[in-house]
């Protein structure tokens, strides 16, 4: 403002007023039709109005509001021992019934036991376009926000359980299957296994492929170099020469690896 009042005390101008229809041209800048209103809607609601009757029905909820309603005429006979014991929670405000489940938190309206009315109102905090058919931790943060009835939390899981929506779109984990441990070798080369590694350049024996052992305890590589036709005898005499002779013979004989000689080369093996 200040500085708008220094720049315009440089011109010597008079002020004066002018209907919207005489300035059009002002009067469209400061009528912008995006900020003008197209519509105003009040939310109202009979929750509260439906809970106030619904006292009238529930024993245990209606000696609490007749207990409140009196004022200093109350006497505490009315209350059965367990809402003597809990009445510190209970607040009255505005002929509803008010709750607060933890010291410091604030109060929540008490629903009766009436489950047409639980029903609606997890209707409307889980299936409206607001609530977005939430899981069920989610779901409860919503009701308890507001409103408070015992058990609760049961009440929201088995909502949402029965939710055909909900069960319909929302994915759920499913438990992995468990997991199943290999078995592992007491002894290096006991038990092994081997691949075939093609496609290589040339080397000076023409060989463009590598045979590869594996001994699954110790991880410990041999290789051996191999033609693209190697055959299942040529493949079970580098086993001996390069795998055999070398690690095998220095301990006793695996017999995992000689029974499984046949099923990998095809035929019946004799290493001597």
């Amino acid at each position: 403002m200040a500085r708008w009042l220094s720049f315009f005390a440089e011109y010597n101008f008079r002020v004066e007023y002018k209907s919207g229809r005489l300035n059009v041209l002002a009067d469209a800048l400061s009528r912008r039709p995006d900020y003008e209103l197209a519509y105003i809607s009040r939310v109202t609601t009979d929750l509260y109005d439906r809970i106030r009757l619904a006292y009238r029905d529930d024993e245990s909820f209606a000696s609490l509001a007749r207990f409140f309603a009196a004022g200093e005429d109350a006497q505490v006979k009315w209350l059965s021992p367990r809402q003597r014991a809990r009445l510190h929670r209970f607040e009255w405000a505005d002929g509803l019934l008010h709750y607060c489940v933890e010291p410091g938190d604030p109060p929540r309206v008490v629903v009766p036991n009436d489950k047409d009315l639980k029903f609606d109102i997890l209707q409307e905090a889980h299936e409206a376009p607001s609530g977005g058919h939430l899981g069920r931790e989610k779901t409860f943060l919503s009701v308890s926000h507001t409103v408070w009835w015992s058990h609760q939390y049961k009440w929201v899981a088995r909502y949402v359980k029965t939710c055909e929506t909900y069960q319909r779109v929302k994915p759920f984990g499913h438990p992995s299957a468990p997991m199943q441990s290999l078995t592992v070798s007491l002894d290096c080369w006991k038990s092994m296994r081997l691949d075939f590694v093609f496609g290589l350049p040339a080397g000076d024996h023409g060989n463009t492929g590598i045979l590869v052992f594996v001994c699954r305890l110790s991880k410990m590589v041999h290789l051996a170099p191999v033609l693209d036709t190697v055959t299942s005898e040529q493949a079970a005499r580098l086993f001996v020469d390069c795998v055999f002779r070398i690690m095998v013979c220095r301990r006793r004989f695996s017999p995992t690896v000689t029974r499984g000689l046949p099923l990998r080369f095809g035929k019946r093996c004799s290493v001597l």
